[in-house]
């Protein structure tokens, strides 16, 4: 910052504070002039009507510590009228991180002096970051700055000091002694406030001290424990003993792990074994603000990078959110409820106060951040604008939420700054807070105490919005009692009133519950939290229609689930997804078995954004990327593969149940995920072939997905056809490895590896089911094909059918040759002018063959029903093997169904005719999408079940099932007609 524009003190313009009473400011007017004797600026000041001196007088006045400080030194007020702000600050927190050099390089200074240099330096900041502060040329947010970056020094000067003297005495040998820290492995962690850069005014420090005996410094490597723990001894001498010249902060080391038991210091691979088989969730939130400030920086980002997976975890752990939470319905239990009073509100822990925000912020960060690391941010304000950003909150709530922020900590600055105090209580007599409220600028005490309560309330409305469901139903409804063996009256009423035709049925089953009968509900917390989500999830599930039968549902994904707590305390924390899983029991019983065989899934339903965000191929790109980019062995990058790709198609699912994408939409992003997942497939198989056999000289491959794979229709359930296309330089004989293969077996050791990884079932289930019958000569020929075989097959051998099934072929990975090379292909091929009379009878023939051995079983059978989706795929796969004989431009194969239908029958179709097919190819895949989501096998209305009826109709867009029906009846009769039309024209 220039010189120029750095905030001096003299820059005060009229009167941002003023004394609460006229015998304090006499008093300080007496301190000023003493202290003006014979130190020429302060008396021109004395002798002046500046602004300044107004000033001084009401800060003095109002804070006992800077009258102390200023009559006992006052050479530091000296320094200030003479210097910029930032100027004075930077010189004394540089002072203090180098107060560990003696005049002789490489030797200790004793103790007692660099903690006398701390205390000066340490004294000058507080008096200058106090002044600038009430007089507001500094705002919160420098204040806190200057703090944090003060403490840092301090400490780090600290630590220095220490090496350097244990390097003198033999205890540790250091790499240079004009450097102590550097490459040490001492890892020293700023925590809480101070790791965020946030300090308050007369705060504690929260240190973490972990070091590395790998780094090599240490002597004595059996001594090491003893060493570090006298050594941090000293460390909080050296911060918080009082002396003449005062303290520098009081230190607290109790973050570390499990601090009843373990020395003050313990070894980073202690630590991290201890994080990762034990540590709590108190401690991953804590760990959120953690920040290096002193030792070994590097060391200490390593050792914060190897954390990351414990504080922010893959899957989301709800769980965690309400053991932090319980923490702070200890804190209202201890501090009590009810009116919230100005006098004696302790503005950090209090209701409404800076912890609530504090937990606003991390709770979320906990959930989110292990997904989205932008949400890994250390300082609070920053934080809750990126929460807003990303849609975590709305903008109001993040700008509300900073307002009261900062308003808070200028509240506890001043609290703090009247005796340089580590309180966060505003006083209990009226004098007192007033003199709060004249720090603050306020005219009165009850000014103050209005805004402070208007801030407060703000405050807990927002906490209570995101944590504090407290309304129970119970209260509101009627008895809800589920104790004992009998069913209890009045709560059978109540069900009955919820809408349950089974009072009885629920009632037991809800017991069963309680009883813990289930793996799920064995333990006593989860018990608790399911007591407590009860209330709620009857009411939703009692608005179901069919509500027993939901609830049933769930009661049966609730018995096979390994542990309920985590699941139990989502839905207590989320009530939209309460409703969105009274949804899925009842509407879609395949969802919910995904969601019991891989409870992960849920993970990504928190986003925000997620019903928002269209599933397309770039927004799914880089999730699948990021997910198995941490990956190390082939097996783990499969594993990584599958639980991506049934989380993103269970989201993609979701989005479809709930009317967030259409069915067309979700057959392209299914299809778009498999492409993205069967790329990174075969590169992990290409790279497990290589390994073994080597590369094969000029080896390239390409990976082609037909049928609805090829033209972006796949369903939830839906398998995919491939075939494998390579090439590779002719002169070569086998590839390079240490075992090496001829190219046929080669490649074939491609294929058969791909499919494996995509259909062999592990743990985490599989990827695809994948059919190849499709590749030339089906199920006899090889299962890999080289391009120019592949080529000649497709010109001189291919029959009909497997012209029409490859106007749907589309390369969706591989070479970028060799795919060109195939598009190639297909178009050349595709562009023959062929006898239309002999395609229309090889159409005909095989549509009477499908109608004769696989007949529709009835209405719902979308895809065999005559004019259903397979006369329609007829339609426009005809009509593209025969337009460059009618000279029409065939589309590129692998087009969508209803594009192509749309192209062609502008050239080749009567218009109406066209419509009638493209409104009926909507139809049937909105609903076939629909059912193939939420059931496995077919769709019976008569035995769906409820909400699947419902999803049913909304995805025609029909008020029932009887209009729906009617309308399938005459789309397809029409489609009949049009097939019968088009393949006789």
């Amino acid at each position: 910052m220039p010189e120029a524009i750095e905030p001096r003190l003299s820059d005060i313009e009229g009167m941002p504070i003023r004394p609460a009473s006229q015998a304090d400011a006499k008093a300080a007017l007496s301190v000023l002039k003493d202290i003006a004797k014979g130190r020429g600026p302060i008396a021109d000041l004395v002798a002046s009507d500046a602004p300044l001196k107004d000033f001084l007088v009401a800060a003095f006045a109002l804070s006992p510590f800077l009258r102390e400080t200023a009559g006992s030194h006052p050479a530091i007020l000296e320094s200030l009228l003479s210097e910029s702000l930032p100027c004075f600050l930077s010189r004394r927190i540089e002072a203090a991180r180098v107060a560990w050099r003696g005049e002789a390089p490489g030797a200790a200074l004793p103790d007692a002096e660099i903690m006398s240099r701390l205390r000066r330096a340490k004294r000058d900041v507080a008096f200058a970051v106090a002044l600038a502060d009430l007089a507001r040329l500094f705002d919160g947010r420098e204040t806190t700055r200057w703090l944090s970056d003060f403490a840092e020094a301090a400490v780090s000067a600290a630590i220095d000091h220490l090496l350097l003297g244990a390097h003198e005495s033999g205890k540790f040998v250091l790499l240079d002694p004009s450097a102590p820290s550097v490459d040490s492995g001492i890892v020293v962690l700023g925590m809480g406030k101070l790791g965020a850069g946030e300090l308050n005014y007369s705060s504690d420090i929260d240190l973490v001290v972990f070091y590395d005996l790998q780094s090599g410094i240490v002597s004595n490597r059996d001594e090491a424990s003893e060493t570090f723990a006298r050594l941090l001894r000293r460390l909080i001498r050296i911060l918080q003993e009082r002396t003449g010249d005062g303290y520098i902060f009081r230190t607290d080391l109790r973050l570390r792990p499990d601090p009843g038991s373990t020395p003050l210091a313990i070894p980073i691979e202690a630590a991290m074994l201890y994080y990762e088989g034990r540590g709590q969730n108190w401690e991953r939130a804590a760990f959120i603000k953690a920040r290096p400030i002193a030792g070994d920086l590097e060391a200490g980002e390593r050792f914060l990078k190897e954390l990351t997976p414990f504080v922010f975890r893959k899957y989301l752990d709800y769980a965690a959110i309400a053991d932090i939470h319980s923490i702070k319905r200890q804190i209202h239990a201890h501090k009590g409820h009810g009116e919230i009073a100005v006098k004696g509100h302790n503005i950090k822990l209090g209701r409404g106060g800076i912890r609530e925000i504090e937990f606003f912020v991390q709770t979320q960060q906990l959930i989110a951040g292990g997904r989205m690391p932008a949400l890994r941010r250390r300082e609070t304000e920053a934080m809750l604008r990126l929460l807003a950003e990303t849609g975590w909150i709305d903008g109001s709530t993040a700008d509300e939420l900073i307002e009261a922020y900062w308003f808070l900590r200028d509240v506890e600055h001043r609290i703090q700054m009247v005796r340089d105090e580590q309180t966060h209580v505003l006083p209990e007599t009226e004098a007192e807070l007033k003199r709060i409220a004249y720090m603050l600028g306020f005219e009165d005490t009850a000014s103050f105490s209005k805004a402070l309560s208007r801030v407060l309330r703000t405050v807990e409305r927002r906490y209570a919005q995101l944590f504090e469901q407290e309304a129970k139903l119970s209260t509101e409804t009627g008895n809800l009692v589920f104790t004992g063996q009998q069913d209890d009256p009045d709560t059978l009423e109540t069900l009955k009133r919820l809408g349950f035709q089974r009072p009885s049925d629920i009632a037991r089953t809800i017991r069963t519950w309680h009883y813990g009968r289930y793996r799920a509900t064995q333990s006593v917390e989860a018990r608790e939290r399911l007591t407590e989500l009860t209330p709620e999830l009857l009411r939703v599930f009692g608005e179901s229609r069919r509500a027993d039968e939901a609830l049933l549902r769930f009661d049966h994904f609730v018995s096979g689930l390994p542990a309920g707590i985590q699941l139990f305390s989502l839905l207590g924390n989320n009530p939209g997804l309460l409703s969105l899983i009274v949804n899925i029991m009842s509407s879609a019983p395949r969802l919910a078995e995904i969601i019991a065989a891989k409870p992960h899934v849920f993970d990504g339903m928190l986003d925000p954004g997620l019903l928002a965000e269209l599933p397309t191929r770039d927004y799914l790109a880089p999730r699948i990327a990021n997910f198995v980019a941490g990956a190390h062995h082939y097996e783990e990058v499969l594993d990584r593969l599958r639980i991506i790709a049934a989380e993103q198609r269970f989201l993609i699912g979701i989005r479809l149940l709930t009317g967030a994408i259409t069915g067309l939409q979700a057959g392209r992003a299914f299809a778009d995920l498999a492409d993205l997942i069967i790329a990174a497939a075969l590169d992990a198989v290409s790279e497990e072939v290589r390994a073994a056999h080597g590369r094969f000289p000029g080896g390239r491959v390409a990976i082609i997905g037909m049928g609805k794979l090829g033209s972006h229709e796949l369903t939830a359930g839906s398998d995919v056809d491939l075939i494998l296309l390579y090439d590779y330089d002719d002169e070569a004989l086998q590839s390079d490895g240490a075992k090496p293969l001829d190219p046929v077996r080669y490649f074939t050791r491609v294929t058969q590896r791909l499919i494996s990884a995509l259909s062999a079932p592990t743990a985490e289930g599989i990827l695809y089911d994948v059919d190849m019958r499709l590749r030339p000569s089906g199920n006899k020929g090889p299962v890999a094909t080289r391009i120019t075989a592949f080529a000649k097959y497709q010109r001189q051998e291919a029959w009909t059918w497997e012209h029409l099934a490859l106007t749907r072929a589309r390369c969706i990975c591989g070479d970028e040759n060799l795919i060109r090379e195939a598009e190639a292909i297909f178009s050349e091929v595709l562009s023959v002018k062929r006898d239309a009379q002999k395609i229309r009878k090889d159409v005909q023939e095989m549509r009477a063959l499908i109608d004769k051995e696989k007949p529709p079983k009835d209405i719902w059978d979308f895809k065999l029903i005559p004019g259903g989706l397979v006369d329609i795929e007829f339609i426009a796969q005809y009509l593209t093997l025969i337009a460059p004989a009618k000279g029409v431009t065939p589309p590129p194969a692998g087009t969508h169904t209803l594009e192509a239908l749309k192209a062609l029958g502008a050239a080749m179709m009567d218009a109406n005719d066209v419509d009638r097919a493209v409104e009926a190819l909507s139809l049937f895949t909105e609903v076939s999408q629909i059912v193939r989501l939420c059931i496995d096998g077919d769709f019976n209305p008569e035995e769906a079940p409820s909400g699947l009826v419902d999803l049913v109709c909304r995805a025609g867009d029909y008020p029932d099932l009887t209009h729906l029906e009617a309308d399938i009846r005459r789309y397809s009769r029409d489609v009949r007609r049009i097939f019968q039309a088009v393949i006789a024209a």
